[in-house]
């Protein structure tokens, strides 16, 4: 940061812990015992950047996440204009799964579009087969539930349930207000 940020008052973002991720895995175990199951899906959200650069980026972590990996790996655009790239691991392993986010994660903020990356997600399934997304926030370095129910609602509850359950496993985003609602989000929806 310059000296004249400081005196204007602006300020860098911290850079996001992408390290953090590999404490899902214990968060995993928690939910498990909890009932929740593990899909073996999740996603990186990230804002598209002008120009073909990013899409290069893209294109390299989803290979670096196929070889070997038995995964698949999807990319979509949703409503409100947010790019994701889907991972999908049929032996729903969440270490592996986590590891390929964070390959992906990593290729953009090795590429300078680390501002770019918005959220990752994994996805559970609720004890009432319902989907429920364990959302890393990259700005703020926590994590939050996020369990829609149809008609764009939220079932508060059952995130609240989650925060308790996880919260000695990762950081979990002490703001509520800033448990933002990601609806449509690949794997999170209802019908």
């Amino acid at each position: 940061m310059g000296i004249f940020d400081s005196l204007l008052g602006r300020s860098k973002p911290p850079p996001a812990d992408l390290d953090v991720l590999f404490a899902v895995p214990q968060a995993s175990l928690s939910l498990q015992a909890e009932g929740f199951a593990v899909t073996g899906s999740g996603s990186v959200c990230y804002r598209d950047v002008e120009g073909s650069a990013d899409d290069a980026v893209m294109a390299d972590a989803e290979k670096l996440v196929l070889a070997g990996t038995g995964a698949t790996v999807a990319r979509s655009e949703d409503r409100f204009g947010f790019h994701w790239l889907t991972v999908a691991r049929t032996d729903h392993d969440v270490t592996g799964l986590v590891t390929d986010l964070h390959a992906v994660n990593s290729s953009l903020v090795d590429a300078g579009f680390g501002s770019a990356l918005l959220c990752s997600t994994i996805v559970f399934s609720a004890p009432q087969d319902r989907p429920l997304g364990l959302v890393y926030l990259y700005k703020r370095g926590t994590f939050y539930p996020f369990a829609p129910l149809t008609g764009e609602k939220r079932d508060n509850a059952l995130e609240l349930q989650v925060r308790g359950v996880i919260g000695d496993d990762v950081p979990v985003e002490p703001d509520l207000a800033s448990w933002m609602a990601i609806w449509g989000a690949p794997g999170l929806t209802t019908s």
